[in-house]
């Protein structure tokens, strides 16, 4: 096609649609652009020691988290996604949704809980007196307990996209193999977990983001990561350009664990599943005894990740609560409440307005863009947060230098603290609401438009009340993400607004670890909700297989 040929179908194609959704997509692109730009201006002073003395130790640091975190997770969540998708035995209804809840104790929190744990007086201590053992202590807090740490409580990560795919597809493939003569644990290790890789690696890769994006365990820990340093090059050194240039080879890893898992999935193709009532008739029932083993599996990693560690929280809670509970902590209760409240329908807002203006828009390449528009969940929350901040404080200064204001308006404030969120959280609302429009027939909107109706009377009459059910899942996976997030708010919130996941890491950070209870069983108990749902939305996705 010529090129005035295309220029013509460009200009008859634009609408005002294209345009918005170039604006939506362009300011959620600032921070990332911010990075990348600011490269140019080069490193600070402390650059040149970083590099000589301290740079190996974030990349052996970040590589050895990395793939200690990817052992562990792989063997919790592939082999307990195994045993309660392919086996009957007792308790494995309520052990498939008690194997999610992991999933809702911050990393941060279960640092601390485990620190606690293993720490002078703790649990282990009690129960090792108990069996008549004296000065006998494990050294928890290094990279090996931090390991431990994320790993139990990311592994529900791996679990769901790997009980997924095998909801889905294993029992076609096992009944095939089953009929040549191929054995079940032969069967499982040559034919299901090489098919099944796609779906593990995509698991694995949310897991690694989040061990790179951990700040709070890491420096509970004392382990020096890539999101440490960045902290500690804004704050202790006062040099945003060194900050930005760690954060920039921290987007490099991040957007590599990206097209790792693109790759790796490419040109993968699967048939439909049977439904659930016939996946259920066809699991096996093995011996008691391997029933009790499969059972005790599976219940390991529900103790040790969520059992264990919030039994401690209780136990500290009943011991501070008094303390801890006041006016100022109601306040501050109410404060990441509403936070998160306002921001979850700004975000759902706006994904909701993201969705619609690409499918409305008739330029096929903005299509495409779109995509771009929810990156931001890909990027650690540091590097959102830097780049939300450094176009703030020009654009604040701009603003003062022409008269317009005299006070900052933008930096340190709430609204670049809930702008800052919405580049996070973005993704996460946009993909519920997009399967949700997915399930729409079309011919319901072109069947509106035929009748004269307009793009929002068509939204408003046939397709917001379709998509309600995403819109409330939206909200609630945002609502708890922003509850619990801990990098970000720490470096982009005002200073006289607190949250409930700062305070409780401004406790432990004081030696007041026991006090970080309260507010962490808070945001634990908030985050119950998306677990619970996760599971019957997985069951709900079997059945209609």
């Amino acid at each position: 096609m010529k090129i005035t040929d295309r220029f013509y179908k460009f200009k008859r194609d634009l609408n005002k649609w294209s345009l918005f959704l170039v604006l939506i997509v362009a300011a959620v692109a600032i921070p990332i652009l911010t990075v990348i730009f600011k490269l140019f201006d080069g490193p600070g002073e402390s650059w040149t020691h970083i590099v000589n003395y301290v740079l190996l130790d974030y990349l052996v640091n970040s590589f050895v988290l990395s793939l200690l975190c990817s052992v562990f997770v792989i063997v919790f969540g592939v082999t307990t996604a195994w045993l309660v998708s392919r086996f009957e035995f007792p308790f494995r209804k309520q052990l498939e949704w008690l194997l999610i809840l992991p999933l809702s104790v911050p990393a941060y929190i279960m640092a601390y809980s485990y620190a606690g744990i293993f720490g002078y007086s703790g649990l282990f201590s009690d129960a090792v007196g108990l069996l008549g053992i004296e000065n006998f202590s494990i050294d928890f807090m290094n990279i090996y307990g931090l390991s431990f740490v994320l790993s139990i409580s990311l592994f529900p990560y791996v679990y769901v996209s790997s009980r997924t795919f095998f909801l889905a597809q294993a029992t076609n493939l096992l009944e095939a193999s089953r009929m040549l003569g191929i054995t079940e644990f032969k069967s499982f290790f040559k034919l299901i977990l090489p098919l099944a890789r796609p779906a593990i690696i995509a698991g694995l890769v949310l897991v690694l983001m989040e061990v790179l994006n951990d700040y709070g365990a890491a420096s509970y820990y004392g382990v020096s990561t890539f999101t440490t340093g960045i902290f500690r090059s804004w704050f202790s050194l006062g040099e945003p350009e060194t900050a930005i240039y760690l954060s920039a080879i921290l987007l490099v890893l991040v957007f590599g664990l990206i097209i790792f898992e693109k790759w790796q999935r490419r040109h993968i193709k699967f048939t439909s599943a049977k439904s659930s009532k016939q996946q259920h008739n066809s699991r096996i029932k093995p011996t008691k005894r391997k029933q009790l083993v499969f059972s005790l599996i599976c219940l390991l990693p529900v103790f040790i990740g969520f059992f264990l560690p919030v039994t401690q929280l209780l136990f500290w809670v009943s011991q501070t609560f008094t303390k801890v509970w006041s006016t100022d902590f109601i306040g501050i209760t109410l404060q990441s409440f509403g936070i998160a409240f306002l921001t979850s329908l700004m975000t759902v807002l706006i994904a909701l307005l993201l969705l619609f203006f690409s499918k409305w828009n008739k330029i096929g390449f903005l299509k495409t863009t779109s995509k771009l528009g929810v990156m931001g969940y890909a990027i650690p929350g540091t590097i959102i947060a830097i780049g939300v901040l450094i176009p703030s404080i020009y654009l604040d200064k701009w603003l003062i230098e022409q008269g317009i204001t005299s006070k900052l308006i933008l930096n340190a404030t709430l609204i670049a603290l809930v702008y800052a969120y919405v580049v996070r959280f973005l993704a996460v609302a946009y993909q519920p609401l997009e399967s949700s429009s997915l399930k729409i027939d079309r011919s319901l909107s072109d069947s509106s438009k035929v009748l004269g109706k307009g793009n929002f009377k068509t939204f408003f009459k046939i397709e917001f009340p379709l998509i309600r059910a995403g819109l409330l899942s939206a909200f609630i996976l945002v609502f708890i993400d922003i509850l619990k997030e801990l990098p970000l708010t720490l470096i982009m919130k005002p200073y006289n607004v607190n949250t409930l996941a700062v305070k409780a890491f401004e406790y432990a950070s004081d030696e007041m670890v026991r006090s970080a209870a309260l507010p962490s069983l808070l945001i634990i108990l908030t985050a119950l909700i998306p677990a619970i749902f996760l599971n019957k939305l997985l069951l709900k996705n079997a059945n209609n297989s």
